[in-house]
């Protein structure tokens, strides 16, 4: 047995990139930053703040949801699998690391005033995250 879970806390970095494929199947990409707190050691040795940047993949209603109410410096709460894939470009064979989410909360201020505080968790266990068609042909 085996187990592909992320659980991310962190503000987004840029507004998602959404878009329609096939039978209008919607896609969006968005990088989220996490950061782990400097500190001070015993010793008085200062370590620094750390930001790592994930790249965060999300599908069908998720994409739609990233659509409506993600956007640059929004709090999310992201459950997920990690995914790497690789593609070539000029001769040189690339990787990315993706976070493939099925579990999204907005978290701080609502997204706009009328918002009901359930369409900001959203989840889509129905739904499989596998992309309908060969990882290669993903635009991007």
């Amino acid at each position: 047995m085996s187990v592909n879970k992320v659980i991310l806390l962190g503000n987004v970095g840029k507004d998602p990139e959404v878009r329609y494929l096939e039978k209008n199947v919607a896609v969006a990409n968005f990088p989220l930053a996490t950061t782990e707190r400097g500190y001070t050691l015993q010793n008085g040795t200062q370590v620094p703040e750390r930001t790592e940047w994930h790249n965060i993949v999300v599908w069908r209603g998720l994409a739609e949801l990233a659509e409506k109410y993600i956007r640059k410096g929004t709090q999310l709460y992201i459950e997920g699998k990690i995914q790497t894939r690789s593609w070539e470009k000029d001769g040189v064979k690339r990787y990315t690391t993706e976070i493939y989410a099925d579990t999204i909360q907005l978290l701080g201020k609502k997204p706009d005033a009328t918002a009901d505080a359930s369409v900001v968790v959203a989840s889509t266990v129905e739904e499989p995250q596998t992309p309908p068609f060969a990882e290669d042909d993903l635009p991007f």
